[in-house]
């Protein structure tokens, strides 16, 4: 059938399941918009307006990760399209499967100079799994089918696909396409075959699997570490779970492995590294069999790569070829999904036991946690956890709330938490947890932040009020950018160079300006009344935390230095 290509890229969106956009207008991609109203794909497809670009880029980082289908993103041309590469290097650092959608000048105009044209192919080359400049009307339908496709294949990640404005009046012949014959599909299966990505992993090696299982029998001190690449394996949690319940060791977690294993489970030691647990550091230094799925081995998990697991014999079992021996140098290594791995194994482990070794990990307690009239970080996490029976998604920006939030609340279930990890960039939580809202309806979802990090995308307020999306905000006010204030604190002899935040707004006042509800609370008392009536309300809030401008993350390690070389304890 004849249609022009605006409404192609319509139809292919539905071919792929879509029923949500988050986005912003402009001159080059109004074809595009047109079609929401020219035929009617606003009934078909909810576009959510946000604020800002970089905001639509976090709410379709935030949708994809709570919900494990594939996020959708449009911008226009120029600086529409650069406001979204915070966004795409935040999804491509964590493996988050995106598409954004942005359309360029039209051909005859590119590479001119032209009013708000940019190259963004280029800039986003080395942060995106894939990109794209479409310039053949009747490419664009097979396009956004291979961008899927790759997107939502082997280890996930964004893709970008940048047309030319004048593709998009074009008429085109479209053929509808389901789904489930893609693969098989002209363009598609050559391009696949060309480029060698795989929408199927291929099995591991069996040799390798049995090579695993017999150092497992000769192991006295095993110690699990999960990834994210455990939560992005689709149906690898029950696997790994039971797997770790029969291996019976114990189990630590980098942050983007939060909700692999029940943060209250007795083989649960907490995070690893930089801040992790005392429990999973010790264990990480004295273990003789460190078994690592998913995990990228980055600077905050293996401080120092030379001593990382010294005395172990080091596993990495992963889908990305590339990340073997990137970080440390392992003694085996599995290539493939998690899922069919962790299968495998399942198929064949005994089960096993090491009482001696569990209760040594376990012995290197945490230091107590403080109980008085003032409010403490971790008296916030604890009190949603009560609130919310666990049930909560916790999405947070970076820096010490981020901290706490992996800590103190016992994430469940993959998409649970979720956090920018790789890229740490402060002003995703908002928009993310924008996503993961009208993602999953009904949930409650908690946005952590901290005042430095509020700031950066706090006008994303007005969409949450705009669309009765019902995200509550709790900010971790100290008054500073408490990370780098601990940083000054312990390793620049306290040299608070331009990170007091001694300036407004208020908040409270800032989320009423906006249509939402917002309270400041001093005690653990005060906040609990707040949260409980945020949660039962039903709607957006924000909850404005007065804690200690002083107040850590403990434990810490610096940069480089040997997973139990405490200076926090």
């Amino acid at each position: 059938m004849k249609m022009t290509t605006a409404q192609v890229l319509m139809e292919c969106l539905l071919e792929q399941g879509v029923d949500t956009v988050f986005g912003y207008p402009g001159g080059t991609i109004l074809n595009v918009y047109d079609e929401f109203e020219l035929h009617g794909y606003k009934d078909k497809i909810r576009h959510i307006l946000t604020a800002h670009e970089q905001g639509a880029s976090h709410a379709a980082d935030g949708y994809a990760r709570s919900t494990g289908k594939v996020g959708v993103c449009f911008a226009t041309s120029g600086p529409g399209a650069t406001n979204l590469t915070t966004g795409i290097a935040t999804a491509y650092m964590d493996s988050s499967p995106v598409v954004f959608l942005t359309c360029n000048v039209s051909e005859n105009l590119i590479g001119k100079d032209s009013f708000q044209e940019v190259d963004i192919t280029g800039i986003s080359m080395p942060i995106t799994k894939y990109n794209y400049l479409v310039k053949e009307p009747e490419e664009l339908a097979d396009v956004i089918r291979e961008a899927f496709a790759i997107a939502r294949s082997g280890r996930p990640g964004p893709v970008l696909i940048d047309i030319a404005k004048n593709v998009t009046a074009a008429v085109v012949d479209y053929t509808p396409l389901p789904l489930e014959q893609h693969p098989q599909h002209g363009r598609l299966a050559t391009m696949l075959h060309r480029t060698g990505y795989e929408l199927k992993a291929p099995d591991p090696d069996a040799d390798d699997i049995q090579i695993l299982l017999d150092m497992i029998e000769n192991a006295e001190k095993p110690l699990v570490l999960v990834g994210g690449g455990v939560i992005r394996s689709r149906g690898a949690v029950p696997e790994f779970r039971k797997f770790a319940e029969a291996l019976d060791a114990p189990v630590a977690s980098t942050i983007m492995g939060g909700g692999a294993l029940p943060g209250d489970h007795p083989l649960f030691t907490g995070m690893i590294g930089m801040h992790g647990s005392h429990a999973s550091n010790h264990a990480s230094a004295e273990c003789d069999l460190l078994i690592a799925i998913g995990c990228r081995f980055s600077d905050r998990v293996a401080t120092d790569p030379e001593s990382f697991a010294g005395k172990a014999k080091l596993v990495h079992i992963d889908i990305d070829r590339a990340e073997i021996d990137k970080n440390v140098l392992t003694d085996h290594h599995i290539i493939g999904d998690a899922r069919r791995i962790l299968e495998l194994l399942n198929e064949k482990i005994p089960r096993h036991s090491y009482p001696a070794w569990r209760e040594w990990v376990f012995s290197h307690k945490e230091i107590p946690l403080i109980k008085d009239e003032h409010l403490h970080p971790h008296e916030i996490l604890e009190t949603i956890q009560d609130v919310t029976d666990g049930d909560a998604i916790i999405v947070t920006d970076v820096g010490q709330h981020q901290m706490w939030s992996a800590q103190y609340y016992h994430f469940s279930r993959p998409g649970q938490l979720i956090t920018s990890g790789g890229f740490g960039t402060m002003g995703f939580g908002l928009g993310a947890a924008i996503g993961a809202s009208v993602g999953n309806p009904g949930k409650v979802v908690v946005h952590c932040t901290g005042d430095g990090c509020f700031r950066m995308n706090c006008h994303e307020l007005c969409t949450e009020e705009h669309y009765d999306i019902p995200v509550i905000s709790v900010i971790f006010n100290n008054k500073t950018l408490g990370m780098v204030r601990q940083w000054q604190t312990l390793i620049y002899g306290k040299r608070y160079s331009q990170t007091d935040l001694d300036r407004g707004p208020d908040f409270v006042r800032l989320a009423e300006a906006y249509g939402v509800s917002g309270a400041r609370v001093s005690s653990q008392k005060e906040f609990e009344a707040v949260f409980r009536k945020a949660v039962e309300s039903g709607k957006s809030w924000v909850i404005e935390c007065n804690i200690d401008k002083d107040a850590m993350v403990h434990p810490m390690i610096p940069g480089g230095s040997q997973a139990t070389a405490f200076i926090l304890d």
